[in-house]
């Protein structure tokens, strides 16, 4: 009786470790520039408890698949193919299945992006329509998804016009990012040349876009809005600013309005190199937001939010280690961040305190080439 109570409690810890080693670990997904060291996007074993990582396959032959978006039940990852065209709109989205026992990538189809160098691809809730940002050319489409997870032709597609104040940077829209809202009514379309954030209604019967009634809110002159992400509350929202390295907060009311609430620098305050801030999140528990400033600063900096008014106060900044923080995100745990530094090829992996929001080298570092964009499937 003893041996089989003992074999029964062996049995039961057995059980036990194994499921808390199956919650613990992820699969991270990683699109890259295929113009240097990377084959395509990478797709690694990540442990929320330990920050161990391991290597577990590489989907090949893909084109500057730079950033990515995982269908809600993650059967299928979509990839922007961020290349240009001069006489025509030369962008092009992937379509993969993904197999989570196996943690591969399979190709599925390919359609036209309606634009030049698309960089920011999203999904809706329901799975049915992805939206594209193309920076080059300034337009925004939105592309069916089939059953199957293969993409149709876009069914809505959207040219923004005119230009902004800084003449290198601002010569015409940009789009820069596509954003939804939690109740997958709007779509927010960061346009860097503009200085706005083309808001529309999102129909996710019919995928079409219509402006908003308030059809965009305005940056200051020379900002350069850039990438854009909501609280868990859904009460506010915060958008990067490439060209001055600011954060703009706003209240958000729920039917597409957003209110200025503040806007504050992302930067180190003695500073007085180029700037070049890339991306912006908040973290899961909703205390903190998070930005990454390129240009020679290559920081991360950290904002407590006010959980009342929303406001930022800073708490500080983080060395990247290493060049060019273009993405960061969090892993599903939010006990690690992870950097990925485009010209230094690595993603350096850093634990966070999350009663302080600052972040601490864990010495962990997965070198991968041009990492532009992280995602995770649970």
């Amino acid at each position: 009786m003893k041996k089989i109570i003992l074999l029964i409690a062996l049995l039961y810890v057995s059980v036990f470790a194994f499921s808390q080693t199956s919650a613990d670990e992820h699969y991270m997904i990683v699109g890259t520039y295929t113009s240097g060291k990377s084959e395509g996007i990478y797709v690694y074993k990540f442990n929320s408890k330990t920050g161990e990582f391991n290597h577990v396959s590489t989907a090949k032959n893909v084109s500057n698949p730079s950033y990515l978006t995982v269908s809600p039940d993650e059967k299928f990852v979509y990839a922007v193919n961020e290349n240009h065209a001069k006489e025509k709109f030369g962008g092009m989205v992937s379509s993969f299945s993904f197999n989570k026992k196996e943690g591969t990538l399979t190709p599925i189809n390919q359609k036209p992006s309606e634009g030049n160098d698309p960089c920011y691809i999203s999904v809706d809730k329901t799975g049915k329509w992805v939206v594209i940002a193309n920076y080059s050319s300034g337009t925004a489409s939105v592309l069916p998804v089939k059953k199957d997870g293969s993409l149709d032709s876009a069914v809505s597609f959207i040219q923004h016009e005119g230009s902004g104040v800084n003449s290198d940077r601002q010569e015409g829209p940009h789009a820069h990012s596509a954003v939804l809202s939690k109740d997958n009514n709007y779509a927010f379309i960061c346009d860097l040349g503009l200085d706005k954030i083309m808001i529309y209604s999102f129909n996710n019967k019919t995928g079409k876009l219509t402006p908003a009634s308030t059809p965009y809110v305005e940056t200051e002159p020379g900002a350069g809005p850039r990438h854009f992400d909501f609280h868990p509350n859904n009460k506010f929202a915060y958008l990067i600013e490439e060209l001055t390295g600011s954060i703009s907060a706003y209240a958000y009311r729920g039917n597409g309005q957003l209110d200025l609430i503040q806007n504050i620098s992302a930067l180190p305050p003695e500073y007085t190199g180029s700037v070049g801030s890339a991306d912006i999140h908040v973290s899961p528990d909703g205390k903190f937001l998070y930005a990454s400033n390129r240009g020679e600063s290559n920081t991360i900096a950290i904002f407590k939010i006010n959980p009342q008014s929303g406001e930022l106060m800073l708490a500080g900044h983080q060395s990247t280690m290493g060049k060019t923080p273009r993405n960061f995100n969090f892993d599903p745990s939010g006990n690690f961040l992870l950097v990925a530094n485009q010209n230094s090829d690595d993603i350096i992996i850093f634990k966070r305190d999350k009663q302080t929001g600052l972040l601490s080298d864990t010495g962990k570092k997965i070198e991968v080439g041009n990492p532009v964009c992280i995602k995770w499937v649970k």
